[in-house]
């Protein structure tokens, strides 16, 4: 539809789109820099989903029936900043928008989950934001099966962008939305045929339609500037008993005399001139920033046509019992259940008598059996490795369209969409996920994981397979610098356990973080049980700890991780029968190390003895420990890898390495 029909025939439709425009104009404009084009191409679908579709309350954010708004493309930020000052949402004032990118403002250039009610996730990152839906819509189906559609019973929009759709992990969100039927998911696809480069032709060719359809989505069509077709086409989505796509055609750049249609649009400011060209064209005749009063009136109404259902809401909640709203709000908030600390010493203490020899990769699944039954909200998964990651348990069930109560998703080989899909239900509330594949391929998850560091979500990713002692399948698969990477990543626990009670101390600490995810890097070879003496205290919080103290004059200190351990017994073992005073550190978490006081960390890092660190991985990480704290080059040696593996059994692999307890032990006296 042409701008001089939607003049005449949606007047009011027409000026309330148009404030959404002016100020993603105005804004990119004083700031110098944005995206203006897609807010100006996507107004008209943005107006009707809001004044006639989503349910929400701008005055209640957190409203926890309310419908989900996701922004997958970020780069037009200035599209739900506007809508959110429009609506009524109380930090998003006008002087937030006129400050858009600017320091201490909390319109960032991209959307940040945690800086602004109303920004569901962070997007920017083109396809994390549709395949964070695809978790926001798992959680709420999810939800609804266990507490009723009178108190769960929403939808999930998304609005994405030509960049989301071609991104691989786009691509694996889509198939696993398929799938899992799900119903209440609807994509609103820009359709503006534009990229930075230019037209979309330049390097793609794919029948968007088809390939939705073809992954078992309803796929339906609007022209995204005729605010009647645009209703009709949500109206029909919603009745959908599958994901829904909804091909917006649209021009990117809408009224901009000289940008419309053009790669122009997309990432610059339009200057003083075309804005006040388009502003012509709009009728728009008010100045920067300057939003009339019966417009914002209008808008505002729209921010509060949700109160009465949110008022419903209420009191069908109100009707709960006391205990069932507390679990409600319990689950919603990611709050842990006051059994889990219990449970968790109970195994402690159990194991500790037991001994056994099982690799941490089996520990983690026998601290899920004893987690999983007291934690409803928890749902694991595995991208396609189940029987190697150990996540499942038998009491879960399996999730899916016919199965709303189970638990567990097979997500397939689709490692990154996994990650982003879990980032999605944390950020919903009320699940606890974790997923699993093999640390080698944190590489394939890692755009969604940083996503996790960067919001503050508390995201589990179970990482099997740690190290070259998985053996024979080799240097592909066999992790040497991702334990560094993972550590490089601010905001991220690294757990990498020695045996089955750090493992399950690292499962209390991931299922209790209320800001931070969990990397937890398991074996695949059998470990024996290197903490033998019960302690109910949860060691591992402190990030490292003296897991055997020097007999006589302490001269060494060997410091390990994970499977490593055990080699630095081994070689205190050699070292203390030729008088040299030996202490094993166990370190199962660098970063709450890092984050215990200096006296604490002194105390486990005195000055003085030799410091040798061990661990099958490059040495990086290791520096602060071995160089700073007190250390110092001429007493710091290192034993692990500063190559790739190769394949071969996992004793051969650490023997030609040089990974053993006898490398250890020559390490260690040469500095003495």
């Amino acid at each position: 539809m042409d701008i001089a029909t939607l003049r005449e025939k949606h007047a009011d439709h027409w000026t309330r789109a148009c404030a959404i425009r002016a100020l993603a104009m105005d804004a990119v404009q004083a700031a110098n820099s944005g995206h203006p084009g897609m807010p100006m191409g996507m107004a008209d679908v943005a107006t009707v989903l809001f004044e006639k579709h989503l349910k929400f309350d701008a005055s209640a954010p957190k409203w926890a029936d309310r419908d989900r708004f996701i922004l997958s493309a970020g780069h037009g930020s200035m599209l739900i900043y506007a809508l959110l000052h429009l609506t009524g949402f109380e930090d998003m004032t006008l002087d937030q928008v006129k400050n858009f990118r600017q320091w201490g403002a909390i319109t960032a250039g991209h959307p940040e989950y945690g800086h602004v009610a109303g920004v569901e996730t962070t997007t920017g990152p083109l396809g994390q934001g549709i395949s964070n839906a695809v978790g926001f819509a798992m959680a709420e189906e999810s939800l609804r099966a266990r507490f009723g559609a009178a108190i769960v019973d929403h939808r999930t929009w998304v609005i994405a962008g030509d960049g989301c759709l071609m991104e691989g992990i786009g691509h694996e969100a889509i198939g696993l939305a398929g799938m899992q039927k799900l119903s209440k998911l609807v994509v609103l696809w820009d359709n503006n045929n534009i990229s930075i480069d230019g037209k979309i032709s330049l390097s793609d060719v794919t029948d968007q339609r088809a390939r939705f359809a073809a992954a078992g989505w309803k796929v339906l069509a609007c022209d995204g500037h005729d605010p009647v077709d645009i209703d009709r086409a949500l109206t029909e989505a919603r009745t959908s008993d599958r994901p829904v796509l909804v091909d917006c055609k649209t021009h990117i750049g809408f009224g901009s005399p000289k940008k419309q249609d053009s790669a122009g649009a997309h990432g610059s400011p339009l200057g003083p001139d075309e804005i006040a060209a388009t502003k012509a064209v709009y009728g728009w005749n008010h100045g920067p920033f300057e939003i009339p009063a019966d417009i914002l009136k209008a808008w505002r109404a729209i921010g509060s046509r949700g109160s009465a259902a949110r008022a419903a809401w209420e009191t069908r909640r109100a009707k709960l019992s006391d205990a069932r709203q507390a679990e409600f709000d319990r689950q919603m908030t990611l709050g842990a259940p006051k059994r889990l600390a219990a449970t968790i010493r109970a195994l402690k203490k159990q194991n500790s008598e037991i001994q056994p020899k099982v690799a941490t990769r089996k520990a983690s699944e026998m601290v899920l059996e004893v987690v999983n039954p007291i934690m409803p909200e928890t749902i694991g998964g595995s991208a396609d490795l189940t029987g190697s990651n150990n996540t499942r348990t038998g009491d879960l069930g399996i999730f899916n369209a016919e199965n709303r109560k189970g638990r567990y998703v097979h997500y397939g080989i689709r490692e990154h969409g996994m990650a982003a899909a879990m980032n999605g239900m944390v950020l919903h509330g009320g699940v606890r996920p974790y997923g699993g594949t093999f640390l080698c391929f944190t590489d394939y998850a890692r755009g969604a994981m940083r996503l996790s560091a960067l919001m503050g979500v508390p995201t589990v990713y179970v990482m099997t397979h740690d190290s070259i002692g998985l053996g024979e399948d080799g240097p592909t698969h066999q992790p040497v610098e991702h334990l560094a990477i993972c550590r490089a990543t601010p905001n991220t626990w690294t757990f990498r356990p020695a045996d089955l009670i750090e493992t399950a101390e690292a499962w209390e600490l991931a299922l209790s973080s209320e800001r931070t995810p969990s990397v937890l890097a398991l074996s695949r070879q059998n470990l024996p049980t290197v903490r033998t003496l019960h302690t109910a205290k949860n060691l591992s919080a402190q990030g490292a700890y003296v897991l055997r103290e020097a007999e006589g004059k302490r001269q060494a200190i060997l410091m390990a991780t994970g499977s490593e351990v055990e080699i630095a017994l081994k070689a205190r073992d050699l070292l203390q029968a030729e008088g040299i005073g030996t202490r094993v550190v166990s370190m199962p978490c660098m970063e709450l190390f890092a984050a215990q006081d200096e006296a604490y960390r002194k105390r486990i890092l005195p000055a003085g003895p030799v410091r040798v660190a061990i661990e099958a991985a490059v040495r990086q990480p290791w520096d602060r420990w071995l160089l700073g704290e007190r250390g110092r080059e001429a007493k710091a040696g290192f034993v692990g890898m500063d190559s790739f593996g190769a394949s071969a059994p996992a004793e051969r692999l650490y023997a030609e390495f040089g990974i053993t307890a006898e490398a250890v032990v020559a390490a260690v006296k040469s500095r003495l």
